[in-house]
């Protein structure tokens, strides 16, 4: 059994969003395409509290960008995006979420920060995904969404972890790329044990997933 995961396909990680991520939209075509092919669909929603700690506005002289210790590790500051119950927050108008089964909302606890669809930050609290998944059967996984080198990155290698084969689909992600990040967070994920396939491999090969 097999299950898509859409990784934070939100207004405000698409082009005029709070955190944009460059050509975000553009990966959206390719997901509804893949979506029929699929029984089990789950998508994530970052959701934060404005008084987020990962949130560069709370936090005195510091910038976007700029890095902070955590009790769980660095952490990044962003600029304020996918606040609780705004339009940044939802999904873009354009993805079809007619099919998705499960909605993982993540980083509502204001003290830690999360990426991943199986865990946060601190790589010990579960979104529960893992169960779900072995719930309906599936040890199969195809990641897309974004971004590349953050959310889709964690959730991948935590999927591993997990020991689900798991696979990229390589033209329905997107990447931040802060100083080379994509490129080095694709050698994290295929060194890990990783598969990228296109889309059209998805769709030619497959009736349903």
């Amino acid at each position: 059994m097999y299950a898509l995961i859409i990784i934070d396909v939100q207004n405000d990680f698409c082009p005029g969003g709070e955190l944009a991520v460059p050509y975000g939209d553009t990966i959206i075509p390719v997901i509804n395409k893949l979506t029929p092919k699929f029984k089990y669909i789950v998508q994530t929603q970052d959701w934060h509290p404005i008084t987020h700690k990962s949130f560069a506005s709370n936090h005195e002289n510091r910038n976007p960008f700029n890095s902070i210790e955590t009790f769980y590790g660095q952490q990044i500051l962003w600029p304020n995006h996918c606040v609780m119950g705004s339009r940044g927050a939802e999904f873009h108008p354009k993805l079809d979420t007619i099919r998705t089964k499960l909605v993982i909302r993540k980083g509502f606890r204001p003290d830690i920060d999360s990426y991943s669809a199986f865990y946060e930050n601190d790589k010990k609290t579960s979104t529960g995904l893992t169960g779900y998944l072995r719930s309906v059967g599936v040890e199969t996984v195809f990641v897309c969404g974004l971004a590349t080198d953050f959310c889709v990155k964690w959730t991948v290698l935590d999927a591993l972890k997990e020991d689900f084969f798991t696979f990229v689909i390589s033209d329905a992600i997107r990447g931040i790329d802060i100083n080379q990040s994509v490129n080095e967070a694709i050698k994290e994920m295929v060194d890990a044990g990783a598969s990228f396939i296109d889309s059209d491999d998805i769709v030619s090969n497959m009736t349903t997933y």
